[in-house]
């Protein structure tokens, strides 16, 4: 009977530990791609890549020159049109990221991020003195808008994949709808796997 608790112990013992959780703290600046599918590493480097080629064309210094000061931007939608789920919004956060600590730029709040604002100054003009109070109408328009797509195209032949992704970025005068910069990035990824996801 004692020996049969013990084996009894043990197999019990072997199945909790089956059953455990591994974790392993990685570098967040590191490249891991375990599916293939889009990921973090994508979303930043293709944010830099982007936002560092939009930054170095003509159309920046023509707006200082006729202006006299930095152009404000703004970040508009990007579509997901792709196969696969993919967090827009993290990539949207790296373009502004980019933009931002480029120093080139003036860069407007969201639509979203804009309606808390005014709500806040709303509250303000109740409650706040007359010194610290922060008045309506004094808003920076953007000059441009940022926006784009998401595409892929997947090439699949049983257990191999080649993932193509195309991200298409436009700037846009908010002036007059010209388009002043046109962008893309292209990602390639050949994947081997045998639980292949489409």
């Amino acid at each position: 009977m004692k020996k049969l608790v013990i084996a009894a112990t043990a197999v019990f013992t072997l199945v909790l530990g089956a059953c455990s959780t591994s974790v392993e703290r990685i570098d967040s600046d590191s490249t891991t791609d375990l599916s293939g599918a889009w990921n973090d590493t994508d979303s930043r480097q293709t944010a830099q890549a982007m936002i560092d080629d939009v930054l170095s064309r003509p159309w920046i210094d023509q707006h200082v020159a006729k202006e006299g000061s930095a152009p404000a931007v703004i970040v508009g939608q990007v579509k997901n049109l792709s196969h696969e789920h993919i967090n827009t919004k993290t990539f949207i956060a790296d373009m502004e990221r980019e933009l931002i600590n480029s120093g080139r730029v003036q860069f407007v709040a969201s639509a979203n991020e804009r309606e808390e604002i005014r709500g806040e100054r709303e509250d303000q003009d109740l409650n706040s003195t007359e010194a610290s109070r922060n008045a309506a109408g004094q808003e920076l328009g953007a000059d441009f808008m940022l926006k784009g797509q998401i595409n892929t195209i997947i090439d699949a032949e049983g257990k191999k994949q080649v993932r193509y992704y195309q991200v298409d970025l436009t700037l846009i005068s908010l002036a007059d709808n010209r388009k002043v910069w046109v962008g893309q990035k292209k990602i390639k990824k050949y994947v081997k796997n045998s639980k292949m996801r489409y």
